[in-house]
């Protein structure tokens, strides 16, 4: 009887070791993933789960995969200097498996020299690479929206936004290039605002979690190879 019992025992934590250990696997080999940015990233005047990283990692999900909450290093009023002050003070060592960057707009809005936003946002991916796990591939830029269309934007002066944001975009795109960094034009969707105000949040300026949906779906099959790799 007795034996029967240590044999029961052993059995028992057999199991439970195991369960333990898959348990385990199945954490390690979730995905992780880091969102730097600004308002857009952080999803000003919609629900959190509208954000564009959060629909992005429940389409992820939908599709069989493991991710971790995202976490989301963003704040409305962000420049490229505010983001690097708080990676600095925010990020550990820890790396993730996909790192998403979309900054600029208030340099832009607040007439900071494009020289500086080039300077800076390539400090930024410069920090951002080593929390990769892949590297540069886990890293990707989204260009910055034309928030000249939006209500907004018409009160001001509409065409030297739209101008000045290409100019910072055009400079994103060719820093990320020389970097070796995925970098994805959502631009065109945003100017769809112009005639679509279902795409605009009702503070008038910001992207709806209608919007955001669409940046995911053009973004979203580039991001399954990453995370597939």
């Amino acid at each position: 009887m007795m034996m029967k019992t240590n044999l029961f025992l052993v059995g028992f934590l057999l199991f439970l070791f195991s369960n333990h250990s898959s348990y385990a696997q199945q954490e390690t080999a979730a995905i992780s993933y880091l969102a730097l940015g600004d308002s857009y990233t952080i999803g000003e005047s919609v629900l959190e789960s509208e954000r564009w990283p959060m629909q992005l990692a429940l389409r992820l999900e939908e599709d069989g995969m493991q991710i971790r909450q995202p976490n989301i290093i963003a704040k409305t009023g962000w420049r490229t200097d505010e983001l690097l002050q708080a990676m600095q003070e925010q990020l550990g060592d820890k790396k993730y498996d996909l790192v998403s960057v979309l900054i600029g707009v208030n340099n832009q809005y607040q007439g900071v020299e494009l020289s500086v936003y080039k300077k800076e946002f390539k400090e930024i991916l410069e920090k951002a690479i080593p929390y990769g796990e892949q590297g540069k591939r886990s890293v990707f830029v989204l260009s910055i929206p034309d928030y000249g269309v939006t209500p907004f934007g018409k009160e001001s002066d509409k065409k030297n936004i739209s101008k000045e944001v290409r100019a910072y975009n055009k400079a994103a795109r060719k820093i990320a290039k020389e970097m070796e960094v995925s970098f994805y034009d959502i631009t065109p969707i945003s100017k769809k605002a112009a005639q679509d105000l279902s795409l605009v949040a009702e503070d008038e300026l910001h992207p709806s979690g209608k919007m955001y949906a669409l940046w995911v779906e053009k973004i979203y099959t580039k991001i399954q190879q990453i995370v597939l790799r």
